[in-house]
């Protein structure tokens, strides 16, 4: 796949989307889970950016953090992360990013963008609340009797919030594709 310079900045400009996204409420922190906006940004870049170019921009935004970058809740960053309990939420973001464009990308009806965006949302909690579990039990100190159900309950707070945001994501996710269409297409005709 070969990157045109639109791409490079749609990616860049999805991935700094995150970063914001991560941070604008996660001083709000449930269990060990911090409430956050990333669940719309990583469905929302899957459906306008597409499968490859959607993962690619949360592969980036996964690295940058990973590097030190603050970019994650809590401005957290650095490669101590991956041992954090919430870091499968992070890892998640690329393949909700890869599986709502892929949904779409075969169909881009309305009901298609608002099926991809609540099958994204899954995504999130499943990968990330079952790292979450495996974390606590294996490698960090989980509270006195936790559990899986534990787990799940600790999620049911930011639920609704991200049910919600994920069908905005779908309901706004074909306009805004229809104005980047024209935006590029208008781009491509004053480059050439």
């Amino acid at each position: 796949m070969k990157l045109k310079p639109i791409d490079i900045t749609l990616a860049a400009v999805f991935a700094a989307l995150m970063a914001v996204g991560a941070n604008l409420t996660s001083l709000l922190v449930i269990g060990s889970v911090p409430i956050t906006l990333q669940t719309f940004f990583s469905v929302l870049t899957g459906l306008i950016l597409g499968s490859r170019l959607g993962a690619i921009s949360m592969t980036v935004y996964a690295l940058l953090g990973l590097v030190g970058a603050p970019v994650f809740a809590q401005f957290s960053g650095g490669f101590g992360m991956l041992l954090k309990p919430t870091f499968g939420f992070i890892l998640s973001f690329i393949l909700v990013a890869y599986v709502a464009g892929k949904i779409v990308e075969s169909n881009s009806s309305k009901q298609r963008y608002m099926v991809a965006a609540l099958v994204g949302m899954a995504i999130n909690y499943i990968a990330g609340t079952n790292w979450m579990y495996v974390a606590m039990k294996v490698w960090t100190a989980a509270p006195e009797g936790f559990t899986y159900k534990m787990a799940w309950a600790w999620m049911l707070a930011p639920l609704p919030k991200d049910i919600i945001l994920s069908v905005c994501a779908g309901l706004i996710a074909p306009r805004l594709n229809r104005t980047l269409s024209k935006t590029t297409r208008t781009i491509k005709k004053s480059a050439a």
